[in-house]
């Protein structure tokens, strides 16, 4: 799909009211989850010294290209099990931030508990759209899906899932045919405010993107299951996007689960599926098992 170039806001004066009564520098304060969390780049140093160990493992075949850009790659993480299923995971950082590196962490719980891993590698914006990147991740799950014989999983239990603008990307390709649902850990599905606030400086969203790449204004198919999990202590805004998505989707879905961890930021959520006794780890156990 071509991109339309029309701006989604020509100018925003940062006193006028944006977004659900909030100017410019407030909505910029609503989704700064870095600011939010005052140890967040903690986190991301422990994520980052365990995935390299991870990583440096035996069961881990590293940056398998899946198409022609240089960040097209993925990593897969065999657990001890032949012919089990595969989570895909997708990282977050607004879709312009961090790396497929980082978050092989995913791995380790979930490989100990017979399922297999892919974390995704995409080209970051303002390198690419998110109608490129969005491109990008339908071709790894095709490729995926393509060489499940030859990566040893069951090409019928595919799942898809990610954290923040991971979670909103799980969400988008959960349509993908060989993709049997989706889980989302902090997601975002209504890209309008973030047309409206600092993100899209770099991403540059049309009204057509805006339109066509939120899941919120698209019925998912009922037969896709749903997976919904926010942080008890995440931005109020991170917290209604969920809230708000799972509200419509519980129109069509019976298959459904939204859940609020306690106790969780946006950052210390992803503990949860860390550990293979985790919230969200055991709940993908669940569905693949």
């Amino acid at each position: 799909m071509s991109k339309d170039n029309s701006k989604s806001e020509p100018e925003l004066n940062a006193g006028h009211h944006v977004y659900r009564g909030m100017t410019k520098s407030e909505l910029d304060v609503a989704y700064n989850n870095t600011e939010a969390v005052v140890d967040s780049s903690e986190h991301m140093e422990n994520w980052i010294a365990q995935s390299a160990v991870i990583r440096s493992g035996d069961n881990a075949v590293l940056d398998v290209p899946y198409g022609a850009k240089p960040k097209n790659k993925l990593d897969f993480f065999k657990s001890a099990s032949p012919d089990c299923g595969l989570f895909i995971f997708i990282h977050g950082g607004y879709w312009q931030r961090n790396n497929k590196d980082m978050f092989a962490f995913v791995a380790e719980g979930l490989c100990a508990e017979q399922i297999n891993v892919a974390t995704i590698g995409y080209t970051l914006a303002p390198d690419a759209s998110l109608t490129d990147i969005a491109s990008e991740i339908e071709s790894a799950i095709d490729y995926l899906a393509d060489n499940a014989t030859q990566l040893g999983f069951d090409q019928e239990k595919i799942y898809i899932g990610g954290w923040s603008a991971g979670g909103h990307l799980s969400a988008l390709l959960a349509q993908h045919p060989a993709v049997k649902g989706f889980i989302s850990i902090s997601g975002i599905f209504d890209l309008e405010p973030i047309s409206k606030c600092y993100l899209n400086e770099k991403l540059d969203l049309s009204h057509e993107e805006i339109e066509v790449l939120s899941p919120a204004n698209h019925a998912l198919l009922a037969t896709k299951t749903v997976t919904l999990f926010a942080g008890e202590l995440e931005l109020p805004e991170l917290k209604r996007q969920t809230n708000d998505y799972a509200k419509t989707v519980s129109q069509s879905h019976k298959d459904l689960l939204h859940t609020i961890i306690e106790g969780k930021n946006h950052y210390s959520i992803l503990e949860e599926i860390w550990q293979k006794n985790g919230v969200i780890a055991r709940r993908i156990v669940d569905l693949m098992k």
